[in-house]
Protein backbone atom coordinates (compact mmCIF):
# COMPACT_ATOMS: atom_id res chain seq x y z
CA UNK A 1 0.00 0.00 0.00
CA UNK A 2 1.10 3.42 -1.17
CA UNK A 3 0.22 6.12 1.52
CA UNK A 4 2.27 9.23 -0.49
CA UNK A 5 2.70 9.46 -3.75
CA UNK A 6 6.11 8.96 -4.78
CA UNK A 7 8.46 9.47 -7.81
CA UNK A 8 11.26 6.78 -7.43
CA UNK A 9 13.62 4.98 -10.11
CA UNK A 10 12.24 1.74 -11.66
CA UNK A 11 15.04 0.15 -10.52
CA UNK A 12 15.09 1.27 -6.86
CA UNK A 13 11.35 0.31 -6.83
CA UNK A 14 12.07 -2.85 -8.34
CA UNK A 15 14.91 -3.77 -5.24
CA UNK A 16 12.45 -2.79 -2.51
CA UNK A 17 9.74 -4.85 -3.63
CA UNK A 18 12.09 -7.72 -4.42
CA UNK A 19 13.15 -8.00 -0.94
CA UNK A 20 9.75 -7.27 0.81
CA UNK A 21 8.74 -10.75 0.84
CA UNK A 22 10.77 -12.28 3.32
CA UNK A 23 10.91 -8.86 5.95
CA UNK A 24 9.13 -10.74 8.89
CA UNK A 25 9.60 -7.89 12.05
CA UNK A 26 12.25 -5.88 9.99
CA UNK A 27 11.31 -3.19 8.07
CA UNK A 28 13.37 0.11 6.22
CA UNK A 29 12.34 3.46 6.11
CA UNK A 30 13.79 5.88 3.50
CA UNK A 31 14.34 9.42 2.83
CA UNK A 32 16.22 11.72 0.52
CA UNK A 33 16.97 11.78 -3.42
CA UNK A 34 20.26 14.34 -3.72
CA UNK A 35 21.54 15.17 -7.33
CA UNK A 36 24.99 14.16 -6.73
CA UNK A 37 26.74 11.30 -5.79
CA UNK A 38 29.46 12.42 -3.43
CA UNK A 39 26.77 13.12 -0.37
CA UNK A 40 27.30 11.02 2.53
CA UNK A 41 24.67 7.88 3.71
CA UNK A 42 23.43 7.78 7.27
CA UNK A 43 21.51 4.50 8.16
CA UNK A 44 19.78 3.87 11.45
CA UNK A 45 18.97 0.22 12.74
CA UNK A 46 16.88 -0.13 14.92
CA UNK A 47 17.22 -3.19 17.48
CA UNK A 48 13.46 -3.95 18.78
CA UNK A 49 13.62 -5.54 22.29
CA UNK A 50 16.37 -4.62 24.06
CA UNK A 51 19.94 -5.98 22.86
CA UNK A 52 22.05 -7.02 26.07
CA UNK A 53 24.82 -4.65 25.30
CA UNK A 54 27.28 -6.97 27.58
CA UNK A 55 26.80 -10.01 25.53
CA UNK A 56 27.21 -8.22 22.53
CA UNK A 57 30.57 -6.53 23.65
CA UNK A 58 31.71 -8.53 26.24
CA UNK A 59 33.87 -6.92 28.79
CA UNK A 60 35.48 -10.37 29.75
CA UNK A 61 38.63 -8.59 31.61
CA UNK A 62 36.39 -6.64 34.18
CA UNK A 63 36.93 -8.76 37.21
CA UNK A 64 33.71 -8.99 38.04
CA UNK A 65 32.24 -10.48 35.36
CA UNK A 66 32.09 -14.20 36.15
CA UNK A 67 30.52 -13.93 38.87
CA UNK A 68 27.60 -12.00 38.07
CA UNK A 69 26.63 -14.13 34.66
CA UNK A 70 29.00 -16.94 34.72
CA UNK A 71 26.13 -18.44 33.04
CA UNK A 72 25.80 -16.57 30.26
CA UNK A 73 29.28 -16.13 28.99
CA UNK A 74 31.04 -17.81 25.73
CA UNK A 75 34.31 -18.59 26.14
CA UNK A 76 37.25 -16.12 26.01
CA UNK A 77 38.90 -15.32 23.03
CA UNK A 78 41.43 -17.88 21.65
CA UNK A 79 39.38 -20.89 22.14
CA UNK A 80 37.15 -22.95 20.61
CA UNK A 81 33.39 -20.85 20.19
CA UNK A 82 34.53 -18.25 22.20
CA UNK A 83 34.50 -14.28 22.12
CA UNK A 84 36.55 -12.04 19.65
CA UNK A 85 38.81 -10.24 20.38
CA UNK A 86 38.97 -6.11 20.76
CA UNK A 87 41.85 -5.21 22.25
CA UNK A 88 42.25 -7.44 25.31
CA UNK A 89 39.24 -6.25 27.63
CA UNK A 90 35.99 -6.51 25.52
CA UNK A 91 34.97 -9.24 23.29
CA UNK A 92 32.37 -9.66 20.21
CA UNK A 93 30.12 -12.09 20.27
CA UNK A 94 31.29 -15.11 18.73
CA UNK A 95 28.05 -14.84 15.58
CA UNK A 96 29.57 -11.38 15.07
CA UNK A 97 32.90 -12.07 12.95
CA UNK A 98 31.91 -10.10 10.17
CA UNK A 99 31.69 -7.21 12.37
CA UNK A 100 34.99 -7.97 14.13
CA UNK A 101 36.76 -7.72 10.51
CA UNK A 102 35.46 -4.48 10.14
CA UNK A 103 36.53 -3.51 13.42
CA UNK A 104 39.94 -4.48 12.39
CA UNK A 105 39.86 -2.78 9.56
CA UNK A 106 38.80 0.54 11.00
CA UNK A 107 35.12 0.83 10.10
CA UNK A 108 33.62 -0.56 13.47
CA UNK A 109 33.41 1.69 16.65
CA UNK A 110 31.17 0.05 19.40
CA UNK A 111 30.05 2.41 22.03
CA UNK A 112 29.92 1.36 24.95
CA UNK A 113 27.76 1.88 28.67
CA UNK A 114 25.67 4.12 26.20
CA UNK A 115 21.86 4.83 27.39
CA UNK A 116 19.14 6.76 26.12
CA UNK A 117 17.87 10.18 28.03
CA UNK A 118 15.06 8.47 29.22
CA UNK A 119 14.75 5.47 32.32
CA UNK A 120 11.95 4.11 31.68
CA UNK A 121 11.83 0.04 31.20
CA UNK A 122 8.56 -0.36 29.43
CA UNK A 123 9.47 -1.23 25.35
CA UNK A 124 6.74 0.70 24.53
CA UNK A 125 8.08 3.64 26.34
CA UNK A 126 11.74 3.49 25.70
CA UNK A 127 10.95 3.10 22.21
CA UNK A 128 8.97 6.14 21.47
CA UNK A 129 11.52 8.21 23.52
CA UNK A 130 14.42 6.93 21.62
CA UNK A 131 12.72 7.58 17.93
CA UNK A 132 11.37 11.01 19.07
CA UNK A 133 14.38 12.10 20.64
CA UNK A 134 12.99 14.15 22.87
CA UNK A 135 11.58 14.73 26.79
CA UNK A 136 8.32 14.04 25.60
CA UNK A 137 6.47 11.53 23.56
CA UNK A 138 6.35 13.47 20.35
CA UNK A 139 4.50 12.33 16.97
CA UNK A 140 7.77 12.71 14.87
CA UNK A 141 11.07 11.23 14.91
CA UNK A 142 14.36 12.77 15.23
CA UNK A 143 15.75 10.74 11.83
CA UNK A 144 12.93 13.16 9.97
CA UNK A 145 13.96 15.85 11.51
CA UNK A 146 17.66 15.92 10.46
CA UNK A 147 16.62 14.77 6.88
CA UNK A 148 14.08 17.98 6.94
CA UNK A 149 17.27 20.22 8.35
CA UNK A 150 19.38 18.86 5.18
CA UNK A 151 20.16 21.54 2.41
CA UNK A 152 17.72 21.49 -0.38
CA UNK A 153 20.34 20.60 -2.94
CA UNK A 154 20.63 17.20 -0.71
CA UNK A 155 17.67 15.82 0.30
CA UNK A 156 15.96 17.08 -2.73
CA UNK A 157 11.63 17.66 -3.07
CA UNK A 158 8.98 17.01 -0.71
CA UNK A 159 7.69 13.22 -0.74
CA UNK A 160 10.91 11.64 -1.70
CA UNK A 161 11.38 8.94 1.21
CA UNK A 162 10.17 5.39 1.09
CA UNK A 163 9.12 3.26 3.95
CA UNK A 164 9.56 -0.17 3.03
CA UNK A 165 7.61 -2.62 5.93
CA UNK A 166 4.61 -3.22 7.69
CA UNK A 167 4.76 0.18 9.24
CA UNK A 168 6.73 3.55 8.99
CA UNK A 169 9.01 3.41 12.51
CA UNK A 170 8.33 6.80 14.58
CA UNK A 171 11.77 7.46 14.23
CA UNK A 172 11.16 8.39 10.47
CA UNK A 173 7.73 9.78 11.17
CA UNK A 174 7.34 13.93 10.77
CA UNK A 175 7.19 16.87 8.39
CA UNK A 176 9.09 15.18 5.51
CA UNK A 177 6.87 13.10 3.62
CA UNK A 178 7.23 9.32 3.71
CA UNK A 179 5.81 6.86 1.48
CA UNK A 180 4.75 3.27 3.06
CA UNK A 181 4.55 -0.05 1.25
CA UNK A 182 3.51 -2.52 3.29
CA UNK A 183 4.06 -6.27 2.29
CA UNK A 184 1.29 -9.04 2.31
CA UNK A 185 4.36 -11.69 2.71
CA UNK A 186 5.71 -10.22 5.34
CA UNK A 187 3.34 -10.82 8.24
CA UNK A 188 4.94 -14.36 9.38
CA UNK A 189 6.47 -14.16 12.80
CA UNK A 190 10.25 -14.40 13.66
CA UNK A 191 11.13 -17.77 14.37
CA UNK A 192 12.76 -16.60 17.85
CA UNK A 193 9.05 -15.75 18.91
CA UNK A 194 8.27 -19.22 18.33
CA UNK A 195 10.84 -20.58 20.86
CA UNK A 196 9.75 -17.77 23.85
CA UNK A 197 6.31 -19.06 23.50
CA UNK A 198 7.81 -22.34 24.39
CA UNK A 199 10.03 -21.46 26.72
CA UNK A 200 6.98 -19.53 28.63
CA UNK A 201 4.90 -22.59 28.68
CA UNK A 202 7.56 -25.21 28.89
CA UNK A 203 6.63 -26.13 32.65
CA UNK A 204 2.86 -26.21 32.23
CA UNK A 205 1.38 -29.65 31.61
CA UNK A 206 -0.67 -29.30 29.12
CA UNK A 207 0.50 -26.36 26.76
CA UNK A 208 4.05 -27.22 27.37
CA UNK A 209 4.23 -30.91 25.29
CA UNK A 210 1.72 -29.15 22.91
CA UNK A 211 4.22 -26.54 21.72
CA UNK A 212 7.03 -28.65 21.82
CA UNK A 213 5.48 -31.17 19.77
CA UNK A 214 4.48 -28.67 17.31
CA UNK A 215 7.30 -26.70 16.90
CA UNK A 216 9.53 -30.24 16.07
CA UNK A 217 7.17 -31.09 13.97
CA UNK A 218 7.71 -27.66 12.11
CA UNK A 219 11.85 -28.71 12.61
CA UNK A 220 12.61 -27.14 15.63
CA UNK A 221 14.99 -29.32 17.61
CA UNK A 222 14.93 -30.13 21.15
CA UNK A 223 18.40 -28.31 21.17
CA UNK A 224 16.88 -25.59 19.96
CA UNK A 225 13.68 -25.12 22.28
CA UNK A 226 16.34 -25.75 25.55
CA UNK A 227 17.80 -22.61 24.34
CA UNK A 228 21.34 -24.37 23.11
CA UNK A 229 21.18 -23.46 19.72
CA UNK A 230 19.32 -20.52 17.65
CA UNK A 231 15.69 -21.46 15.98
CA UNK A 232 15.75 -22.31 12.42
CA UNK A 233 14.94 -19.67 10.09
CA UNK A 234 10.96 -20.04 8.71
CA UNK A 235 10.56 -21.93 5.40
CA UNK A 236 14.72 -22.25 5.84
CA UNK A 237 15.13 -18.84 4.51
CA UNK A 238 18.85 -18.03 3.88
CA UNK A 239 20.33 -15.54 4.51
CA UNK A 240 17.40 -14.43 6.57
CA UNK A 241 14.81 -11.53 6.05
CA UNK A 242 16.84 -8.74 8.05
CA UNK A 243 19.94 -9.64 5.40
CA UNK A 244 17.86 -9.53 2.55
CA UNK A 245 16.49 -6.19 3.42
CA UNK A 246 19.72 -4.80 4.07
CA UNK A 247 20.90 -5.71 0.84
CA UNK A 248 18.28 -3.90 -0.73
CA UNK A 249 18.91 -1.03 1.49
CA UNK A 250 22.37 -0.90 0.20
CA UNK A 251 21.37 -0.61 -3.50
CA UNK A 252 19.12 1.96 -3.07
CA UNK A 253 21.44 3.95 -1.29
CA UNK A 254 24.13 3.05 -3.72
CA UNK A 255 22.30 4.59 -6.55
CA UNK A 256 23.20 7.83 -7.62
CA UNK A 257 19.83 9.39 -7.78
CA UNK A 258 18.42 6.95 -4.83
CA UNK A 259 17.73 7.88 -1.12
CA UNK A 260 20.63 9.23 0.90
CA UNK A 261 18.93 8.66 4.90
CA UNK A 262 17.58 4.97 5.79
CA UNK A 263 16.39 3.39 8.55
CA UNK A 264 16.00 -0.17 9.50
CA UNK A 265 14.41 -2.14 12.27
CA UNK A 266 14.91 -5.76 13.79
CA UNK A 267 13.37 -7.54 16.53
CA UNK A 268 13.83 -10.79 18.48
CA UNK A 269 16.24 -9.39 21.16
CA UNK A 270 14.05 -9.46 23.98
CA UNK A 271 16.20 -12.60 26.12
CA UNK A 272 14.32 -13.25 29.14
CA UNK A 273 15.11 -16.63 28.90
CA UNK A 274 17.18 -19.05 27.49
CA UNK A 275 19.79 -16.15 26.44
CA UNK A 276 22.99 -17.52 25.68
CA UNK A 277 21.61 -20.25 22.68
CA UNK A 278 18.72 -17.72 21.40
CA UNK A 279 21.14 -14.74 21.05
CA UNK A 280 23.26 -16.57 18.60
CA UNK A 281 20.58 -16.17 15.90
CA UNK A 282 19.92 -12.66 15.79
CA UNK A 283 23.35 -11.69 16.30
CA UNK A 284 24.53 -13.49 13.55
CA UNK A 285 21.56 -12.27 11.08
CA UNK A 286 22.77 -8.60 12.15
CA UNK A 287 26.04 -9.67 10.84
CA UNK A 288 25.03 -10.93 8.00
CA UNK A 289 22.61 -8.19 7.54
CA UNK A 290 26.16 -5.47 7.69
CA UNK A 291 27.83 -7.55 5.35
CA UNK A 292 24.93 -7.67 2.84
CA UNK A 293 24.83 -3.98 3.28
CA UNK A 294 28.66 -3.50 2.63
CA UNK A 295 28.81 -5.37 -0.32
CA UNK A 296 25.18 -4.04 -1.61
CA UNK A 297 26.67 -0.12 -0.93
CA UNK A 298 30.02 -0.82 -3.36
CA UNK A 299 32.10 2.14 -3.45
CA UNK A 300 29.13 3.98 -1.48
CA UNK A 301 30.44 2.37 1.77
CA UNK A 302 33.29 5.12 2.11
CA UNK A 303 30.52 7.52 2.68
CA UNK A 304 28.44 5.31 4.50
CA UNK A 305 27.90 5.76 8.39
CA UNK A 306 25.20 3.37 9.97
CA UNK A 307 24.07 3.79 13.95
CA UNK A 308 22.74 0.65 15.24
CA UNK A 309 20.74 1.54 18.66
CA UNK A 310 18.17 -0.09 20.86
CA UNK A 311 15.87 0.84 23.60
CA UNK A 312 17.90 -0.12 26.20
CA UNK A 313 20.26 -2.81 28.21
CA UNK A 314 19.84 -5.35 29.98
CA UNK A 315 20.14 -6.55 33.66
CA UNK A 316 23.71 -7.54 34.66
CA UNK A 317 22.77 -10.64 36.73
CA UNK A 318 21.15 -13.29 35.07
CA UNK A 319 17.02 -14.75 36.15
CA UNK A 320 16.02 -17.91 37.12
CA UNK A 321 15.49 -18.69 33.39
CA UNK A 322 18.54 -18.35 31.81
CA UNK A 323 17.79 -14.82 30.71
CA UNK A 324 18.19 -11.17 31.91
CA UNK A 325 15.48 -8.89 32.10
CA UNK A 326 14.95 -5.11 31.57
CA UNK A 327 18.11 -3.10 31.94
CA UNK A 328 19.73 0.18 31.35
CA UNK A 329 22.75 0.89 29.60
CA UNK A 330 24.09 -1.02 26.53
CA UNK A 331 25.65 -1.38 23.50
CA UNK A 332 25.84 1.00 20.50
CA UNK A 333 27.40 0.66 17.31
CA UNK A 334 28.87 2.50 14.33
CA UNK A 335 29.93 0.95 11.02
CA UNK A 336 31.03 1.89 7.56
CA UNK A 337 33.86 3.60 5.51
CA UNK A 338 33.17 6.88 7.56
CA UNK A 339 33.64 5.52 10.75
CA UNK A 340 36.36 6.26 12.86
CA UNK A 341 36.46 2.36 14.30
CA UNK A 342 38.95 0.09 15.20
CA UNK A 343 38.42 0.84 18.87
CA UNK A 344 35.90 0.70 21.75
CA UNK A 345 34.28 3.96 22.75
CA UNK A 346 32.70 4.75 25.37
CA UNK A 347 33.68 5.13 29.35
CA UNK A 348 33.28 1.50 31.31
CA UNK A 349 31.94 2.21 34.77
CA UNK A 350 32.80 -1.35 36.19
CA UNK A 351 30.67 -3.63 37.60
CA UNK A 352 31.09 -3.54 41.07
CA UNK A 353 28.18 -3.94 43.48
CA UNK A 354 28.60 -0.05 43.93
CA UNK A 355 29.25 1.01 40.63
CA UNK A 356 25.67 -0.78 39.22
CA UNK A 357 22.95 1.69 38.52
CA UNK A 358 19.88 0.90 41.38
CA UNK A 359 22.02 -2.36 41.98
CA UNK A 360 21.29 -4.47 38.93
CA UNK A 361 21.91 -2.68 36.14
CA UNK A 362 25.16 -1.66 33.38
CA UNK A 363 25.34 2.03 34.52
CA UNK A 364 24.80 4.58 31.56
CA UNK A 365 28.38 6.94 31.07
CA UNK A 366 27.03 8.33 27.96
CA UNK A 367 23.51 9.73 26.10
CA UNK A 368 22.47 7.94 22.92
CA UNK A 369 21.58 11.37 21.54
CA UNK A 370 25.25 12.55 21.77
CA UNK A 371 26.24 9.74 19.82
CA UNK A 372 23.81 10.66 16.83
CA UNK A 373 23.84 14.30 17.59
CA UNK A 374 27.96 13.74 16.67
CA UNK A 375 27.24 12.12 13.87
CA UNK A 376 24.85 14.32 12.22
CA UNK A 377 27.20 17.44 13.20
CA UNK A 378 30.34 15.75 11.60
CA UNK A 379 29.02 13.32 9.06
CA UNK A 380 25.97 14.73 7.46
CA UNK A 381 27.30 18.63 8.71
CA UNK A 382 24.40 19.87 10.55
CA UNK A 383 24.49 22.98 12.23
CA UNK A 384 24.13 23.99 15.92
CA UNK A 385 20.51 25.24 15.40
CA UNK A 386 19.39 22.39 13.40
CA UNK A 387 20.41 20.13 15.98
CA UNK A 388 18.33 22.01 18.73
CA UNK A 389 15.72 21.05 16.45
CA UNK A 390 16.48 17.39 15.59
CA UNK A 391 16.93 16.82 19.57
CA UNK A 392 14.52 19.58 20.95
CA UNK A 393 15.19 20.40 25.02
CA UNK A 394 18.26 20.69 27.23
CA UNK A 395 21.37 20.39 25.19
CA UNK A 396 23.33 17.61 24.13
CA UNK A 397 26.62 17.83 23.50
CA UNK A 398 27.46 15.84 20.48
CA UNK A 399 30.29 13.08 20.90
CA UNK A 400 33.37 13.93 19.11
CA UNK A 401 35.54 11.80 17.09
CA UNK A 402 32.98 8.98 15.62
CA UNK A 403 33.68 10.10 12.00
CA UNK A 404 36.45 10.26 10.09
CA UNK A 405 36.88 14.51 8.93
Amino acid sequence: MLRHSLLIRRRSALLGLAASWALGRSSLALAGTPDGDDDPRLVVVILRGALDGMAAVTPYGDPSLTALRRDLLPPEPGRDGGLLDLGGFFGLHPSLSGMQRLYAAGQMLPFHAVAGHYRSRSHFEAQDYMESGADQRLSSGWLNRAVSALPKNRHGAEGAGLSLGLSVPLLLRGPTTVASYAPEGGRRPDADLYTQIAALNAKDPVTGPAFRNGLTALGFSAKVLAGDAPPPAPGGQKPGAFAILADAAGRMLADQRGPRVAALEMGGWDTHAAQKGRLAGPMRQLDMGMDAMRLALGRTWDRTVVLVMTEFGRTVRMNGTGGTDHGTATAAFLLGGAVAGGRVAGTWPGLQAAQLFENRDLAPTSDLRAVASGVLRDHLRLSPSALTNVFPGPAVAPENGLVKV
